[in-house]
């Protein structure tokens, strides 16, 4: 690192110190030691980029191994029929962060957020769950990808997080840490609000920064921490491949790599991720905190092209299950009982409520949560709650509908019906067999469609080469698309 550039991080550092001295009003403090009286546990929100639902060895991943997270699940529950808001990143991100359809806000329209906008964002007006913990005495933090709006309008800061380190955007490559390749295009990297550079992959930068965090906290106010990683997003890089990183900035193609990436690259870059969660989790039992921190690990969307999704088919910014059903994995010892496996249905706008019932708080009745308080499930209070779920997607028209183990799903003007519980392929389509059914859940998401904005003309979708894969869908073909 530089001087100019150690100079500018110790300064920012200084900043940061002073801006945290000044949030210690006697308010703030006065909630931190409530919050502590109450024994409210610490949580650490581990999200993944692109993470498919087989990428884990404890979800069947045998190519490479995931000892960390597999240790994780063993030690709680693992969820096998959780879900993300969307096919795509940024989408569920405003789903996740504020325990709602993100079609109730104008970003969470975008399929996913591209490019600065001073209009499409998270209104830092929004309720979050960094904002609704932060209200009810913890210090909060956002270590990774935000993906939600734009600086100066939008950003972790003004949306409930007390610091934040990492990218405003969506993918960076790992080591120059540019959205893009060109003299003109300057890193993704952020302490804060004021850019950064620093060296490394950045996938350890992430982990040494959240290891960093916890060893600065204290036992008198519980912390929220999350820890939002690129990985295992394209560019292809795994940590050794710095080599890679520089054929990229020279051929001058943007970081986009479409011509590249492998199965043993991908595997790389999943057992990095692995191996930093480990260092995380390994600094929260050295400090004495594991016991009373939970620990959520899952996905912003399915897998991409090198994931593993079997047994379903489809992939990222597709409906079909592949693209949506994601790991779900949470521990919480002396409470959430060690080595469970649920079939609990869940999605990702359910941790919202769900994690502040746990931390004793509540959400703002201005804005309540389309998610489902899942703890006394969690804790094996209560069996399990039966959900209807429904998701919508711009290219090709997709709808979905997920009530028990019913499936609806509409892709390029096809219907299909599918039993989950026989059919988790989405092989056998049931609509002509069950046209009453079919009826019944098409009704109930157009219901559920009229209560939320409408996609209109200047929504942004990403597909591939402009167009989603999922056109060539056909439940009596390979499906491996």
């Amino acid at each position: 690192m530089s001087k100019v550039n150690r100079k500018r991080r110790a300064v920012i550092g200084g900043l940061s110190t002073l801006g945290l001295a000044s949030l210690a009003a006697p308010a703030a403090l006065a909630a931190a030691a409530a919050g502590a009286k109450k024994g409210q546990p610490n949580i650490v929100f581990i999200l993944a980029d692109d993470l498919g639902w087989g990428d884990l060895s404890v979800y069947g991943q045998t190519d490479y191994h995931t000892p960390n997270l597999d240790k994780l699940a063993a030690q709680g529950l693992r969820l096998t029929q959780h879900y993300s808001n969307s096919a795509v990143c940024s989408a569920t991100r405003f789903g996740l962060i504020t325990g709602r359809y993100q079609y109730r806000l104008r970003g969470g329209l975008e399929e996913p957020i591209a490019g600065a906008s001073d209009t499409i964002g998270l209104p830092p007006e929004h309720p979050t769950l960094p904002s609704l913990l932060k209200k009810a005495g913890y210090r909060t933090a956002l270590i990774g990808k935000w993906h939600l709006g734009s600086l100066p309008t939008f950003g972790p800061l003004k949306s409930g997080y007390d610091s934040f380190y990492g990218n405003y955007g969506g993918a960076i490559d790992y080591f120059t840490h540019k959205p893009g390749v060109g003299p003109n295009v300057k890193e993704d990297l952020y302490e804060g609000e004021v850019p950064v550079s620093e060296v490394g992959y950045y996938t350890d930068l992430l982990g040494k920064r959240a290891t960093d965090f916890i060893n600065r906290q204290n036992a008198a106010q519980p912390f929220f921490l999350s820890l939002h990683y690129t990985a295992p997003h394209w560019p292809w890089e795994g940590p050794g491949d710095a080599a890679i990183s520089r054929n990229l900035t020279a051929a001058g193609g943007g970081i986009f790599h479409y011509d590249g990436g492998n199965l043993a690259t991908y595997g790389k870059m999943v057992e990095a991720l692995d191996a930093s969660v480990g260092r995380v989790l390994s600094t929260l039992a050295q400090r004495g905190l594991a016991d009373n921190t939970i620990v959520v690990c899952s996905s912003d969307n399915g897998g991409e092209r090198f994931s593993r999704t079997w047994p379903f088919a489809g992939q990222k910014t597709e409906l079909l299950e592949g693209g949506i059903r994601v790991p779900g994995i949470i521990r919480w010892p002396g409470h959430i009982q060690a080595g469970q496996v649920s079939s609990q249905v869940a999605i990702s706008m359910d941790w919202l409520p769900t994690l502040l019932a746990a931390a004793g708080a509540a959400s703002d009745p201005a804005y309540p949560p389309d998610g489902t308080n899942l703890l006394p499930v969690l804790l094996g209070e209560q069996k399990t709650v039966e959900r209807t779920l429904f998701w919508r997607y711009k290219a090709n028209e997709q709808r979905a509908v997920r009530a028990g183990d019913w499936k609806y799903l509409k892709l390029n003007g096809n219907e299909f019906l599918f039993d989950l519980s026989a059919d988790q392929r989405e092989r056998a389509n049931l609509a002509h067999r069950y046209p009453d059914k079919l009826a019944e859940l098409k009704q109930q998401w157009e219901q559920w469609n009229a209560r939320m904005l409408p996609i209109t003309a200047d929504v942004r979708t990403h597909g591939v080469d402009g167009k989603v894969q999922a056109d060539k869908y056909s439940p009596q073909g390979n499906g491996d698309i």
